[in-house]
Protein backbone atom coordinates (compact mmCIF):
# COMPACT_ATOMS: atom_id res chain seq x y z
CA UNK A 1 0.00 0.00 0.00
CA UNK A 2 0.96 3.62 -0.42
CA UNK A 3 2.49 6.02 2.02
CA UNK A 4 -1.12 8.34 1.17
CA UNK A 5 -4.64 6.48 0.86
CA UNK A 6 -7.64 8.74 -0.83
CA UNK A 7 -11.12 9.31 0.33
CA UNK A 8 -13.45 10.35 -2.35
CA UNK A 9 -16.62 12.29 -0.40
CA UNK A 10 -19.70 12.54 -2.04
CA UNK A 11 -20.17 16.42 0.53
CA UNK A 12 -23.73 16.95 -0.43
CA UNK A 13 -25.11 14.71 0.71
CA UNK A 14 -27.42 14.44 3.82
CA UNK A 15 -29.12 16.73 5.71
CA UNK A 16 -27.23 19.43 6.54
CA UNK A 17 -24.93 18.72 3.43
CA UNK A 18 -21.36 21.27 2.72
CA UNK A 19 -21.54 23.01 6.44
CA UNK A 20 -21.18 19.87 8.12
CA UNK A 21 -19.50 17.36 5.79
CA UNK A 22 -16.46 19.64 4.87
CA UNK A 23 -15.32 20.88 8.32
CA UNK A 24 -15.86 16.67 9.11
CA UNK A 25 -13.35 16.07 6.31
CA UNK A 26 -11.05 18.78 7.50
CA UNK A 27 -10.80 17.49 11.01
CA UNK A 28 -9.99 13.92 9.31
CA UNK A 29 -6.83 15.55 7.33
CA UNK A 30 -5.72 16.46 10.81
CA UNK A 31 -6.47 13.22 12.09
CA UNK A 32 -4.52 11.44 9.56
CA UNK A 33 -1.80 12.67 8.45
CA UNK A 34 -1.56 10.39 5.46
CA UNK A 35 -4.78 11.08 3.93
CA UNK A 36 -6.12 12.67 0.72
CA UNK A 37 -9.73 14.37 0.95
CA UNK A 38 -11.66 14.75 -2.82
CA UNK A 39 -14.70 16.54 -2.29
CA UNK A 40 -17.37 16.12 -4.67
CA UNK A 41 -19.88 18.56 -5.20
CA UNK A 42 -20.57 22.26 -6.09
CA UNK A 43 -17.76 24.01 -6.38
CA UNK A 44 -19.07 27.09 -5.36
CA UNK A 45 -20.38 26.05 -1.93
CA UNK A 46 -17.79 24.30 -1.10
CA UNK A 47 -14.60 26.52 -2.04
CA UNK A 48 -16.06 29.27 0.86
CA UNK A 49 -15.51 26.85 3.69
CA UNK A 50 -12.24 26.53 2.93
CA UNK A 51 -10.75 29.55 2.91
CA UNK A 52 -9.09 29.84 6.34
CA UNK A 53 -7.30 26.69 5.54
CA UNK A 54 -3.37 25.97 5.89
CA UNK A 55 -1.44 25.62 3.18
CA UNK A 56 -0.46 21.74 4.51
CA UNK A 57 -4.05 20.64 4.59
CA UNK A 58 -4.70 22.07 1.32
CA UNK A 59 -2.36 20.72 -0.56
CA UNK A 60 -4.84 17.44 0.83
CA UNK A 61 -7.91 19.20 -0.68
CA UNK A 62 -8.82 18.58 -4.13
CA UNK A 63 -12.52 19.64 -5.15
CA UNK A 64 -14.43 18.09 -7.97
CA UNK A 65 -17.12 19.52 -9.33
CA UNK A 66 -20.46 17.88 -9.64
CA UNK A 67 -23.82 19.97 -11.07
CA UNK A 68 -26.38 18.17 -9.22
CA UNK A 69 -26.80 16.30 -6.01
CA UNK A 70 -29.21 13.29 -4.93
CA UNK A 71 -31.81 14.19 -2.87
CA UNK A 72 -33.80 11.64 -0.16
CA UNK A 73 -36.52 11.87 -2.05
CA UNK A 74 -35.00 10.57 -5.36
CA UNK A 75 -35.87 7.11 -6.51
CA UNK A 76 -32.63 5.06 -6.85
CA UNK A 77 -33.99 3.76 -10.32
CA UNK A 78 -34.15 7.21 -11.53
CA UNK A 79 -30.81 7.93 -10.09
CA UNK A 80 -29.29 5.35 -11.80
CA UNK A 81 -30.80 6.21 -15.20
CA UNK A 82 -30.11 10.60 -15.01
CA UNK A 83 -27.33 10.82 -12.18
CA UNK A 84 -24.07 10.87 -13.72
CA UNK A 85 -23.68 14.77 -13.06
CA UNK A 86 -24.36 14.09 -9.26
CA UNK A 87 -22.05 14.26 -6.57
CA UNK A 88 -23.24 10.92 -5.42
CA UNK A 89 -22.15 9.11 -8.59
CA UNK A 90 -18.76 11.21 -8.84
CA UNK A 91 -17.44 10.15 -5.72
CA UNK A 92 -17.83 6.22 -6.92
CA UNK A 93 -16.71 6.89 -10.35
CA UNK A 94 -13.71 7.94 -8.39
CA UNK A 95 -13.23 5.06 -6.37
CA UNK A 96 -14.41 2.88 -9.74
CA UNK A 97 -11.55 4.44 -11.49
CA UNK A 98 -9.00 3.64 -8.72
CA UNK A 99 -8.61 7.75 -7.63
CA UNK A 100 -9.51 7.26 -4.61
CA UNK A 101 -9.61 4.02 -1.81
CA UNK A 102 -12.80 4.74 -0.52
CA UNK A 103 -16.70 6.84 -1.00
CA UNK A 104 -17.91 8.75 1.80
CA UNK A 105 -21.41 9.77 1.60
CA UNK A 106 -24.43 10.82 4.05
CA UNK A 107 -26.79 10.83 1.08
CA UNK A 108 -30.07 8.54 0.05
CA UNK A 109 -29.30 5.23 1.11
CA UNK A 110 -31.56 3.13 -1.65
CA UNK A 111 -29.00 5.12 -4.42
CA UNK A 112 -25.94 4.68 -2.91
CA UNK A 113 -26.66 1.21 -2.92
CA UNK A 114 -27.57 1.21 -6.56
CA UNK A 115 -25.03 3.09 -7.78
CA UNK A 116 -22.72 0.83 -5.92
CA UNK A 117 -23.22 -1.99 -7.37
CA UNK A 118 -23.76 -0.77 -10.92
CA UNK A 119 -20.49 1.50 -10.67
CA UNK A 120 -18.36 -0.78 -8.30
CA UNK A 121 -19.56 -4.17 -9.10
CA UNK A 122 -19.74 -7.08 -6.30
CA UNK A 123 -16.63 -8.88 -5.81
CA UNK A 124 -16.41 -12.65 -7.09
CA UNK A 125 -18.19 -15.54 -5.36
CA UNK A 126 -20.48 -12.48 -3.76
CA UNK A 127 -24.25 -12.11 -4.95
CA UNK A 128 -25.21 -8.80 -2.89
CA UNK A 129 -23.67 -5.96 -1.09
CA UNK A 130 -24.48 -5.98 2.83
CA UNK A 131 -24.73 -3.09 5.19
CA UNK A 132 -23.10 -3.93 8.19
CA UNK A 133 -22.82 -1.83 11.05
CA UNK A 134 -21.93 -2.18 15.00
CA UNK A 135 -24.25 -2.00 18.46
CA UNK A 136 -23.25 -1.55 21.59
CA UNK A 137 -23.11 -4.67 23.92
CA UNK A 138 -22.41 -5.51 27.63
CA UNK A 139 -18.94 -6.39 26.23
CA UNK A 140 -18.52 -3.80 23.57
CA UNK A 141 -20.02 -4.13 20.49
CA UNK A 142 -21.28 -6.19 17.78
CA UNK A 143 -21.37 -5.77 14.17
CA UNK A 144 -25.42 -6.48 12.44
CA UNK A 145 -25.65 -7.40 9.22
CA UNK A 146 -27.65 -7.05 7.10
CA UNK A 147 -29.12 -3.48 8.18
CA UNK A 148 -31.64 -3.17 5.08
CA UNK A 149 -29.80 -3.89 1.71
CA UNK A 150 -31.73 -6.74 1.04
CA UNK A 151 -35.01 -7.48 2.03
CA UNK A 152 -35.28 -10.78 0.62
CA UNK A 153 -32.33 -13.37 0.94
CA UNK A 154 -31.20 -16.90 0.27
CA UNK A 155 -29.75 -19.29 3.02
CA UNK A 156 -26.70 -19.13 0.54
CA UNK A 157 -26.88 -15.18 0.68
CA UNK A 158 -26.92 -15.39 4.76
CA UNK A 159 -23.44 -17.23 3.91
CA UNK A 160 -22.02 -15.04 2.61
CA UNK A 161 -22.91 -12.32 4.43
CA UNK A 162 -21.40 -14.57 7.99
CA UNK A 163 -18.04 -14.72 5.73
CA UNK A 164 -18.07 -10.85 5.52
CA UNK A 165 -18.59 -10.02 8.81
CA UNK A 166 -16.35 -12.47 10.15
CA UNK A 167 -13.57 -10.98 7.61
CA UNK A 168 -14.20 -7.24 8.60
CA UNK A 169 -14.52 -7.69 12.27
CA UNK A 170 -10.98 -9.84 11.80
CA UNK A 171 -9.54 -6.79 9.86
CA UNK A 172 -10.89 -3.52 11.79
CA UNK A 173 -11.26 -5.24 15.47
CA UNK A 174 -8.43 -7.10 15.32
CA UNK A 175 -11.09 -10.41 16.85
CA UNK A 176 -8.76 -13.63 15.49
CA UNK A 177 -11.51 -15.82 15.51
CA UNK A 178 -15.06 -13.64 16.23
CA UNK A 179 -18.12 -15.96 17.02
CA UNK A 180 -20.86 -15.81 14.59
CA UNK A 181 -24.87 -15.91 14.95
CA UNK A 182 -27.42 -16.09 12.99
CA UNK A 183 -30.62 -13.96 14.38
CA UNK A 184 -33.59 -16.15 15.20
CA UNK A 185 -36.72 -16.43 16.91
CA UNK A 186 -35.54 -18.74 18.96
CA UNK A 187 -31.80 -21.19 19.74
CA UNK A 188 -33.15 -24.30 19.16
CA UNK A 189 -32.74 -26.35 15.65
CA UNK A 190 -36.54 -26.60 15.27
CA UNK A 191 -37.22 -22.66 15.30
CA UNK A 192 -37.27 -20.29 12.49
CA UNK A 193 -38.60 -20.66 9.34
CA UNK A 194 -36.42 -23.24 6.18
CA UNK A 195 -34.53 -20.08 4.98
CA UNK A 196 -33.28 -19.50 8.02
CA UNK A 197 -32.44 -23.04 9.11
CA UNK A 198 -30.97 -24.15 6.07
CA UNK A 199 -28.31 -20.99 6.31
CA UNK A 200 -27.81 -22.52 9.58
CA UNK A 201 -26.55 -25.74 8.16
CA UNK A 202 -24.71 -23.84 5.70
CA UNK A 203 -22.58 -21.70 7.78
CA UNK A 204 -21.85 -24.48 10.07
CA UNK A 205 -20.99 -26.82 7.05
CA UNK A 206 -19.30 -24.15 4.67
CA UNK A 207 -18.13 -21.81 6.39
CA UNK A 208 -15.20 -22.23 8.11
CA UNK A 209 -16.19 -19.80 10.67
CA UNK A 210 -16.83 -19.75 14.60
CA UNK A 211 -20.24 -20.59 14.37
CA UNK A 212 -21.96 -20.79 17.59
CA UNK A 213 -25.64 -21.17 16.08
CA UNK A 214 -28.91 -19.12 16.26
CA UNK A 215 -29.02 -16.25 18.55
CA UNK A 216 -32.41 -14.40 19.84
CA UNK A 217 -32.93 -10.85 19.59
CA UNK A 218 -32.01 -10.47 23.28
CA UNK A 219 -28.68 -11.63 22.87
CA UNK A 220 -27.86 -8.97 20.35
CA UNK A 221 -27.19 -6.35 23.15
CA UNK A 222 -25.40 -9.03 25.56
CA UNK A 223 -22.31 -9.34 23.85
CA UNK A 224 -23.42 -13.11 22.68
CA UNK A 225 -21.52 -13.28 18.93
CA UNK A 226 -18.99 -10.95 17.87
CA UNK A 227 -20.97 -10.93 14.42
CA UNK A 228 -25.18 -11.41 14.17
CA UNK A 229 -26.36 -12.20 10.72
CA UNK A 230 -30.17 -11.84 9.51
CA UNK A 231 -31.77 -10.92 6.24
CA UNK A 232 -32.03 -6.65 5.74
CA UNK A 233 -35.78 -6.17 6.53
CA UNK A 234 -35.38 -8.43 10.25
CA UNK A 235 -31.99 -6.60 10.56
CA UNK A 236 -33.14 -2.61 9.84
CA UNK A 237 -36.62 -3.71 12.08
CA UNK A 238 -34.19 -4.91 14.88
CA UNK A 239 -32.12 -1.47 14.55
CA UNK A 240 -34.98 1.12 14.12
CA UNK A 241 -36.72 -0.50 16.87
CA UNK A 242 -33.28 -0.13 19.60
CA UNK A 243 -32.91 3.24 18.21
CA UNK A 244 -36.89 4.05 18.85
CA UNK A 245 -36.42 2.43 22.43
CA UNK A 246 -33.01 4.11 23.21
CA UNK A 247 -34.50 7.49 21.98
CA UNK A 248 -38.09 6.91 24.16
CA UNK A 249 -35.77 5.94 27.87
CA UNK A 250 -33.44 9.10 27.25
CA UNK A 251 -36.20 11.04 26.79
CA UNK A 252 -38.39 9.86 30.28
CA UNK A 253 -35.46 10.28 32.14
CA UNK A 254 -35.04 14.01 30.99
CA UNK A 255 -38.52 14.58 32.01
CA UNK A 256 -38.50 12.40 35.40
CA UNK A 257 -35.60 14.47 36.45
CA UNK A 258 -37.46 17.62 35.32
CA UNK A 259 -40.40 16.48 37.94
CA UNK A 260 -39.46 18.73 41.97
CA UNK A 261 -36.23 20.06 43.16
CA UNK A 262 -35.49 16.55 44.90
CA UNK A 263 -35.53 15.01 41.25
CA UNK A 264 -33.34 17.66 40.21
CA UNK A 265 -30.51 17.15 42.73
CA UNK A 266 -30.35 13.28 42.49
CA UNK A 267 -29.83 14.59 38.37
CA UNK A 268 -26.95 16.23 39.12
CA UNK A 269 -25.49 13.46 41.09
CA UNK A 270 -25.81 10.94 38.56
CA UNK A 271 -24.95 13.15 36.05
CA UNK A 272 -21.47 11.23 35.22
CA UNK A 273 -23.49 8.23 34.59
CA UNK A 274 -26.67 9.33 33.22
CA UNK A 275 -23.62 10.87 30.39
CA UNK A 276 -21.77 7.58 29.89
CA UNK A 277 -25.46 6.12 29.10
CA UNK A 278 -26.09 8.44 26.62
CA UNK A 279 -22.92 8.00 24.80
CA UNK A 280 -23.71 4.07 25.14
CA UNK A 281 -27.03 4.53 23.27
CA UNK A 282 -26.49 7.11 21.29
CA UNK A 283 -26.40 5.61 17.56
CA UNK A 284 -24.90 8.58 15.76
CA UNK A 285 -21.41 7.86 17.98
CA UNK A 286 -21.41 4.47 15.97
CA UNK A 287 -21.66 6.54 12.96
CA UNK A 288 -20.43 4.68 9.70
CA UNK A 289 -22.21 1.89 7.97
CA UNK A 290 -19.96 0.07 5.17
CA UNK A 291 -21.19 -1.56 2.04
CA UNK A 292 -19.64 -4.61 2.51
CA UNK A 293 -19.37 -6.74 -0.77
CA UNK A 294 -18.69 -4.45 -3.48
CA UNK A 295 -15.06 -3.90 -5.41
CA UNK A 296 -14.32 -0.85 -3.38
CA UNK A 297 -14.88 1.14 -0.10
CA UNK A 298 -17.89 2.65 0.79
CA UNK A 299 -19.55 3.93 3.74
CA UNK A 300 -22.36 5.12 4.09
CA UNK A 301 -23.57 8.23 6.80
CA UNK A 302 -26.28 8.77 8.95
CA UNK A 303 -28.05 12.00 6.76
CA UNK A 304 -28.62 13.72 10.37
CA UNK A 305 -24.82 13.13 11.38
CA UNK A 306 -23.52 16.27 12.90
CA UNK A 307 -19.43 17.06 12.57
CA UNK A 308 -18.05 14.73 15.12
CA UNK A 309 -20.52 12.36 13.85
CA UNK A 310 -19.77 12.41 10.00
CA UNK A 311 -16.56 12.29 11.39
CA UNK A 312 -16.83 8.84 12.28
CA UNK A 313 -18.21 7.55 9.42
CA UNK A 314 -14.58 9.08 7.77
CA UNK A 315 -12.75 7.37 10.38
CA UNK A 316 -14.47 3.75 9.64
CA UNK A 317 -13.36 4.40 5.70
CA UNK A 318 -9.85 4.98 7.06
CA UNK A 319 -10.06 1.94 9.16
CA UNK A 320 -11.16 -0.20 6.28
CA UNK A 321 -8.70 0.75 3.70
CA UNK A 322 -5.81 0.61 5.70
CA UNK A 323 -6.97 -2.98 6.87
CA UNK A 324 -7.75 -3.94 2.88
CA UNK A 325 -11.15 -5.07 3.61
CA UNK A 326 -12.55 -5.82 -0.01
CA UNK A 327 -9.33 -7.65 -0.70
CA UNK A 328 -9.37 -9.64 2.34
CA UNK A 329 -13.18 -10.38 1.81
CA UNK A 330 -12.27 -11.79 -1.69
CA UNK A 331 -9.53 -14.00 -0.47
CA UNK A 332 -11.67 -15.82 2.35
CA UNK A 333 -14.72 -15.97 -0.22
CA UNK A 334 -12.90 -17.50 -2.85
CA UNK A 335 -11.26 -20.08 -0.07
CA UNK A 336 -14.48 -21.19 1.54
CA UNK A 337 -16.90 -20.86 -1.10
CA UNK A 338 -15.16 -22.54 -3.95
Amino acid sequence: MSDRYTIAVDVMGGDFGPRVTVPACVDALKRHPRLIMKLVGDRDTISPLLHKLDAELSSRLQIIHADLTVTMSDKPSQVLRNGQETSMYKALQLVSEQQASACVSAGNTGALMVLGRFILRTLPGIDRPAIISSVPTETGHCYVLDLGANVDCSAEHLLQFAIMGSVMTTAVDGVGSPTVGLLNIGQEEIKGNEQVKLASRLIAERGGLNYIGFVEGNDLYAGTADVVVCDGFVGNIALKSSEGLARMISQKLQSSFRQGLYRRLLALLAKPILGELKALMDPSRRNGASLLGLQGIVIKSHGAANRTCFGFALDQAVAEIEQDVPRRISSEIEHKLT
